[in-house]
C-alpha cells in the first residue's frame, strides 16, 4: 500500500518519490527485560485504565554513604481523594544485599520526598509540609529505634551537606528578593497608572514570558522574580548566613572537597527573554562569602560542575551554541580554584549527549547517566581521556542513581517495557544487581503484559531510524489486527525503554502499538537530533510513513485499512500533520497539539519554534505557514478526538480549538475533550485515567467496532 501525500509542496531532502515511498530496509529485534519470564496471556486479563490507580511510582533512590540503608520515594494514587501520596521507604542492606523487606519510614498521612543523607549517614533529611508553619525541611535520626522528625534551626531548603559534615548549605531567595514592588502583579516599568490601587486586582505586564505551563498565577516581571542564593548553617543549627548576593539565580551548587567553598552556575542572560543560546557560567566562592570568581572563560554555555575528590580538576558540560552537541570536559584547577589549563574534551569521539558528571572516589574516572538509542544507562570515561564505556546494560531505562562513599555499591530505579520502575542495588561495576522493591508485582501478576520488539529501517538519505512494536494480547498468527502509531512529544525528546500503561491497555484490547523515535529525537546523537531543522513535519513525516511500512512488512497480520495515530505536544502536531498530509490513517487522537505555528509562537510560554525554524514568525512567515497542519486541514478525513488541558500554556488551548473547529466545519467526525485544572500534561488521577479510556474507546469504535463494509469502501478509494 502506498499512501497519498495530499499536497504538491516539495518535500525537502527526499531524493525522489520513488526512493521515499520505496520499501524500507528493516531489522527486527526482540526486546525482553533482564531475567524476564514469558507470560501466558491466556491466563491473565488485559490492563485497564482503572489499573492506573493501583500503580506505584518509585523514584529518588538514595543509598547511605556506608551502604547500610537505601531510602527511596514511593508515590501511590489515592483514588477516592483523586490525588497522590508520596512516602519515604527504607531498605536495610548488607554487602549490597537487601535484609528483610522495605518499610515505610515517614508518616503516611503526609507527603514526604527528596531524601538526602548526612555524610556520616546518621541523619536523613526530607521535604514535607507539616507543623503549624508548614515548614518543609525535616530530619530523622538513623540507627535508633524510631523517633519523631525534627527541624534543624536555620535550614530552609534541601540540605547540601559539606563533605566534613560540619555545615549545611541550601538555596533560598532572600526575603527582600522577589517582591520589590508590592505583590509583583504590576511591572515596575509600566507606563500606565491605576485610578484606584485598592480596586485593581489584575496584572500589568511589560515582558514577553509572563506565564509558565503548570503555574496558574501569572509570573511577576523578571526583575521581581525570586533569585535563589547560597545560605549556610552550622550542622547543629543556628542562624543562616547568606554566602552569595548576586542579581542572578544561583543553581547547580556543590561544595568543594575541602569544605571551604562552593562551585555553582549562573546565567548572565537569564532576563533576556529573546536569548536562545546557552549562556551559563561556572563560578567559585568561599564559604565565608566574598566576590565569586569565574572558573573558566569561553564562548557558549557551561554547566553541571563537579570538582574531583582531590580538588585539582573540574568536570563540566560545555555547549557552544543551541545547535551544537553538549560536550563533557575536564580542566585543571589552580590554587585559587580557577582553570589553569585548556579544557580536555572527554566525549569528542562520542556522538551522544552526556549526563551530569560525577567522579569516582579515586578521581580516575568521570561517570554520567544518559540515554543511548532509547535506553538509559550509567557510563564512565577515564578522566585522562579514553573511550566511553557502559557500566550497566540491557534494553531498559535507569535513573535516580546514587553511590556509596567508598564506590562499592550503587542504587537506582530501573524499568523496561514490561516492568514498571522499581528500586535496585548493584555493585559499582554493574554486577550482582538485585531488585529491592516490588510495589507493582501484584498488579503485574494479574495482567497480560506484552513485550516490545525493536524494529529499525532506513530512510531515503541513508539514516537508520528505529522504534518498538508491541503486539496485541492473545496474538495469533494469521489473524487481522488494527495498529496505532504513537508519536512522542518534543520533538527533541525520545521514547525510552520504559513501561507505558496506555500502550499495554491498547495491546490488551487487540491493537498493535508502534512507537518510533524519528529524526529530531534525542539519544541518537546531535546530527540525528538536528536533522529536521527548518523542516518539522516535511522531513520527519518520511520517518513515520516508512516506519509504518516497515511494521506492515514485518507483521502481515496488521490490517492496513485500520491504522490509528496518536500523540501529545509535538506528537499532537505530527498527528494533525499526518492526517492532513496523507490518507494512511483511519482514526486519530491528538492531545495538547499544535495547529498553526504563527499563533503558537505568539502565545506559548516556550521560546520555540524561532531558531529551529530559522527565525521568528514574521521573518519566516511562509515557512511557518507551510509547516502548519492547519494549512492542509481541508484534506483530513480521519475521525479525530481532540484532547486539551484548559490551562495549557505550552501549546495553548486555542491550538486545539482551531483544529477541532476546522474539523467540525469540514464535517469530519470529531470530539473535543477539555480537561479542567490541567496544563500541558494531565496530572489529576481521575482525569489521567479518563484520558486513557477516551483514547481506548475512540480507537475501539473506529478501528474495531465500525462495520467492515465501511472500512472497505474507504479503502477502495485510496
Amino acid at each position: 500500500m502506498r499512501p497519498t501525500i495530499r499536497s504538491s509542496l516539495p518535500l525537502p531532502r527526499f531524493r525522489s518519490r520513488t526512493s521515499f515511498w520505496g520499501a524500507p530496509v528493516l531489522t527486527l529485534l526482540l526486546t525482553l527485560p533482564l531475567g524476564a519470564v514469558e507470560l501466558d496471556a491466556q491466563e491473565r486479563r488485559a490492563l485497564t485504565p482503572e489499573d492506573s490507580y493501583r500503580m506505584v511510582n518509585v523514584g529518588d533512590t538514595e543509598i547511605s554513604p556506608d551502604g547500610r540503608f537505601l531510602a527511596f520515594v514511593a508515590t501511590e494514587i489515592r483514588e477516592e481523594q483523586n490525588d497522590r501520596r508520596s512516602s519515604i521507604w527504607m531498605q536495610e542492606l548488607e554487602e549490597g544485599r537487601p535484609v528483610g523487606e522495605p518499610v515505610r519510614f515517614t508518616d503516611p498521612t503526609r507527603n514526604a520526598t527528596s531524601p538526602r543523607w548526612s555524610p556520616d549517614g546518621s541523619l536523613l533529611s526530607f521535604t514535607s509540609r507539616r507543623g503549624e508553619d508548614n515548614h518543609t525541611v525535616w530530619f530523622l535520626r538513623i540507627g535508633a529505634a524510631g523517633g519523631e522528625a525534627f527541624r534543624i534551626e536555620g535550614v530552609e531548603g534541601t540540605p547540601i551537606w559539606s563533605p566534613d559534615g560540619r555545615h549545611i548549605a541550601f538555596l533560598k531567595a532572600p526575603e527582600t528578593n522577589g517582591d520589590r514592588a508590592g505583590n509583583g502583579t504590576v511591572a515596575p516599568n509600566a507606563i500606565t497608572r491605576t485610578l484606584h490601587a485598592d480596586r485593581f486586582d489584575g496584572h500589568v505586564v511589560t515582558n514577553r514570558r509572563y506565564k509558565r505551563d503548570g503555574q496558574r498565577n501569572w509570573l511577576p516581571h523578571p526583575e521581581l522574580r525570586p533569585r535563589n542564593q547560597i545560605f549556610v548553617v552550622p550542622a547543629e543549627g543556628g542562624e543562616a548566613r547568606q554566602v552569595t548576593d548576586l542579581p542572578l539565580t544561583v543553581s547547580s551548587v556543590s561544595w568543594t572537597p575541602d569544605s571551604e567553598g562552593f562551585v555553582f552556575t549562573v546565567n548572565p542572560e537569564q532576563d533576556d527573554e529573546l536569548s536562545f543560546h546557552p549562556t551559563g557560567r561556572i563560578y567559585r566562592v568561599s564559604a565565608d562569602g566574598g566576590d565569586p570568581r569565574r572558573v573558566l572563560d569561553g564562548e557558549g554555555g557551561f554547566g553541571a560542575p563537579a570538582v574531583s575528590p582531590d580538588g585539582r580538576w573540574l568536570a563540566f558540560h560545555h555547549t557552544p551554541t543551541w545547535y551544537d552537541a553538549t560536550e563533557l570536559k575536564v580542566v585543571s584547577l589552580g590554587a585559587d580554584g580557577t582553570a589553569s589549563s585548556e579544557p580536555r574534551n572527554l566525549t569528542a569521539d562520542w556522538i551522544y549527549d552526556p549526563g551530569a558528571p560525577s567522579w569516582s572516589v579515586d578521581g580516575s574516572t568521570v561517570r554520567f547517566v544518559t540515554g543511548v538509542r532509547g535506553n538509559t544507562h550509567l557510563f564512565q570515561v577515564p578522566a585522562a581521556g579514553g573511550p566511553v564505556e557502559a557500566v550497566t546494560h540491557g534494553e531498559r531505562t535507569l535513573g535516580s542513581l546514587s553511590v556509596t562513599a567508598d564506590d562499592r555499591f550503587m542504587a537506582y530505579v530501573a524499568q523496561d517495557p514490561t516492568s514498571p520502575g522499581e528500586a535496585h542495588v548493584a555493585r559499582m561495576d554493574g554486577s550482582a544487581e538485585l531488585r529491592v522493591s516490588s510495589f507493582n508485582d501484584a498488579l503485574m501478576s494479574e495482567v497480560a503484559i506484552q513485550p516490545a520488539q525493536r524494529i529499525a529501517w532506513t530512510v531515503a538519505d541513508g539514516t537508520e531510524v528505529d522504534g518498538w512494536v508491541i503486539p496485541p494480547m492473545n496474538h495469533a498468527e494469521g489473524g487481522s489486527h488494527p495498529m496505532v502509531l504513537s508519536i512522542h512529544g518534543g520533538p527533541h525528546s525520545a521514547y525510552r525503554t520504559t513501561f507505558t500503561a496506555l500502550f499495554q491497555v491498547l495491546s490488551g484490547n487487540g491493537f498493535y502499538v508502534f512507537y518510533p523515535n524519528p529524526r529530531g529525537s534525542t539519544t541518537y546523537g546531535n546530527d540525528f537530533k538536528q536533522a529536521i531543522h527548518a523542516g518539522w513535519g516535511k522531513i520527519d513525516e518520511e520517518d513515520f510513513i516508512t516506519g509504518v511500512q516497515a511494521v506492515l512488512e514485518a507483521h502481515p497480520d496488521i490490517d492496513a485499512t485500520r491504522l490509528g495515530v496518536m500523540g501529545g505536544s509535538y506528537g499532537g502536531y505530527m498527528t494533525n500533520w499526518l492526517t492532513a498530509r496523507t490518507d494512511l490513517f483511519a482514526a486519530a487522537v491528538t492531545r495538547a497539539s499544535i495547529s498553526q505555528w504563527e499563533s503558537l509562537a505568539k502565545t506559548t510560554d516556550s521560546n520555540l519554534p524561532h531558531l529551529p525554524f530559522g527565525g521568528a514568525s514574521f521573518e519566516e512567515r511562509e515557512l511557518f505557514r507551510a509547516l502548519s497542519p492547519i494549512s492542509y486541514v481541508e484534506n483530513v478525513t480521519a475521525p479525530t478526538l481532540v484532547i486539551h488541558g484548559e490551562e495549557d500554556y505550552r501549546t495553548p488551548l486555542g491550538e486545539g480549538e482551531q483544529w477541532y473547529g476546522a474539523l467540525q466545519k469540514l464535517g469530519v467526525p470529531s470530539e473535543f475533550v477539555l480537561y479542567p485544572r490541567s496544563a500541558h500534561g494531565i496530572r489529576e488521577p481521575w482525569l489521567a485515567a479518563d484520558s486513557q479510556e477516551r483514547t481506548r474507546s475512540w480507537f475501539e469504535h473506529w478501528l474495531l467496532e465500525r462495520p467492515a463494509a465501511d472500512r472497505d469502501g474507504e479503502a477502495s478509494d485510496r
